[in-house]
């Protein structure tokens, strides 16, 4: 059964009325996207004006040769350039502009941000994945809600996957303890060399996650608070939002009915083993996947499978937010400080 927690979306957007208040931009690079918010001060919060979102797959081949690719530059080139024309029209005061794992490991990545900022005039820094994982919980605090003492979140990125084991008896939850695994669907992808696997592969990959994943279990008795008193699951990424449009039945990707759903384990395994069984041409034409995602999916259900298993919350809240929203509050609460 779907739930939804009482809870409004940030990301409604709305039309700039002259003289309205000053507007702050916030861009998230990823392994697999560029996306982007514009959003000026609200009551409650940022309120989203305008945002932007493409595939760019900076990461591709990445792992084999060390180094971002020429035609995953001029991708990610291309897209920042319409960021870059979206800042300029709606008069941003101020913008954050951050890259993540890829990023963090080219080699070529100050050459990389050197290009950037000639063609394009933004200038990107690449974040270590502890302040990612801290963004990303800064943008979600809006879900962390339910009575529990704790929570887990997790960010199944293209190039790294965050988890973050969360204090929610403060008046502001924080982090107790962050894990990065070197571990994304984009990577996976290509180590696994091909975008389909069999049933006895799959339950392969979901144990090599699952033997990443035991360290940081170990080290802060996550396994020993949800036997004991249960605890929330946050998921976000594009895998769990995609598996929660399925869900939902969408012909068309909604994110006001996607973000904050809340889903049954069982539901979500269903899911997770209906998407990865299919072949990738029957992927592709499901229309929440599509062409663009298709690839990837089974990689993210390997990983979402390895984060359920250990973890039997036997609910999953599901968050379309994260680093560009914690980026936004972050500028916006540094601006009303001056």
């Amino acid at each position: 059964m779907a739930k939804w927690p009482q809870t409004s979306s940030p990301h409604r957007h709305r039309r700039r009325r002259k003289g309205s208040a000053p507007c702050f931009a916030a861009i998230d690079l990823g392994t697999h996207n560029c996306r982007m918010l514009i959003a000026e001060p609200g009551k409650d919060g940022p309120v989203v004006i305008d945002g932007f979102s493409r595939i760019v797959r900076l990461g591709e081949g990445l792992g084999k040769s060390g180094n971002l690719c020429e035609d995953a530059i001029q991708r990610t080139i291309s897209a920042l350039r319409v960021c870059a024309g979206k800042i300029r029209r709606h008069n941003v005061v101020r913008s954050r502009h951050i890259a993540t794992e890829a990023c963090r490991q080219a080699v070529n990545c100050k050459d990389f941000f050197e290009k950037v900022q000639a063609e394009t005039g933004i200038t990107l820094e690449a974040i270590p994945a502890e302040e990612e994982a801290t963004l990303t919980l800064t943008g979600c605090l809006p879900l962390l809600t339910g009575g529990h003492s704790r929570a887990l979140m997790f960010d199944i990125g293209g190039g790294s996957t965050e988890l973050s084991w969360i204090d929610l008896t403060a008046c502001v939850p924080h982090a107790i303890g962050i894990m990065s695994l070197p571990i994304g669907v984009v990577n996976m992808m290509e180590k696994n060399a091909s975008p389909d696997c069999t049933a006895d592969r799959f339950q392969c990959l979901v144990a090599e996650v699952d033997a990443l994943l035991a360290p940081f279990d170990t080290e802060f008795g996550i396994s020993e608070t949800f036997a004991r008193e249960g605890a929330l699951m946050l998921g976000t990424s594009g895998t769990v939002t995609t598996l929660g449009a399925i869900h939902l039945g969408l012909t068309r990707y909604d994110r006001s009915l996607v973000d904050g759903l809340t889903l049954d384990f069982t539901d979500i395994n269903r899911l997770a083993d209906r998407v990865s069984a299919m072949p990738c041409e029957a992927r592709k034409a499901l229309p929440c996947i599509g062409p663009e995602r298709a690839d990837l999916m089974v990689m993210g259900c390997a990983i979402l499978k390895a984060i359920t298993k250990r973890w039997p919350a036997g609910q999953l809240r599901i968050a379309d937010r994260g680093v560009r929203e914690g980026l936004l509050v972050r500028m916006m609460q540094d601006a009303a400080k001056q």
